[in-house]
């Protein structure tokens, strides 16, 4: 399920919007001040944050400041107020979205399900019902927000150019990458050196993904030209 940080210090406020949350099926935590806020967000890890601009002791700014030093996690600020350099400011300062008060809730969960979207994380009409993602063809899922790899449910260990190349592949079904499309798409220092190694990478892929990586059944080879990733 979908878990959200709710930071609200109006507390008839928060009550109201965690118990509409939580109907809708995420897991809802909500806090009153930004310092505790802080002290949760590495405990819950919230898939996102919903805070108030004007908080008790502290500007929502300085406290999305905080989050984006360790986190990517999608930020939607909420404010009473309606003047466009508030709403500049907190976009430029790393909030994705910006809600003014008073707001329906039915627009906030729509605000909430669009920069879910946005950051690849999986919902249907209600958020998921089980923290294991999976995909079409049940055995093999990505989530590209948390950067982690799933294999029938469970995360697999793997290296940041095996998650890029997996993250391509995974990403474009049936699509044939060239070697050198796939080193294009990876990004960093690594790049370096990838011309002579996509095929290592490829094989130790296979090796944590595939029933049998002699037969692969996901992560095919396109003789003379690449690789594929099939469904």
């Amino acid at each position: 399920m979908i878990k959200v940080l709710l930071i609200e210090d109006e507390k008839n406020l928060a009550d109201m919007i965690a118990f509409f949350l939580e109907e809708e099926g995420y897991i809802t935590e909500r806090v009153h001040h930004a310092k505790d806020a802080l002290l949760l967000f590495p405990q819950f890890q919230p898939d996102i944050v919903v805070t108030d601009l004007m908080l008790p002791e502290t500007d929502g700014n300085d406290l999305v400041d905080a989050f984006r030093q360790q986190s990517t996690v999608p930020i939607l600020m909420i404010s009473a107020s309606t003047m466009l350099n508030d709403r500049l400011r907190a976009l430029h300062n790393g909030a994705d979205d910006f809600l003014c008060k008073p707001f329906s809730l039915k627009e906030l969960d729509a605000r909430i399900k669009a920069l879910l979207r946005r950051s690849a994380i999986t919902y249907s009409d209600k958020p998921l019902q089980e923290e294991k993602p999976t995909d079409v063809a049940g055995h093999v899922s990505v989530n590209e927000y948390r950067r982690t790899l799933f294999v029938d449910g469970q995360e697999i260990e793997v290296t940041h150019i095996e998650f890029e190349i997996m993250k391509e592949l995974y990403g474009n079904p049936g699509k044939v990458f060239t070697r050198n499309e796939l080193m294009d798409r990876i990004k960093g220092s690594e790049r370096a050196y990838l011309d002579r190694t996509i095929d290592v990478h490829i094989s130790s892929l296979r090796k944590k993904i595939e029933p049998d990586p002699k037969n692969p059944r996901f992560i095919k080879t396109v003789w003379g030209t690449g690789y594929k990733y099939v469904i």
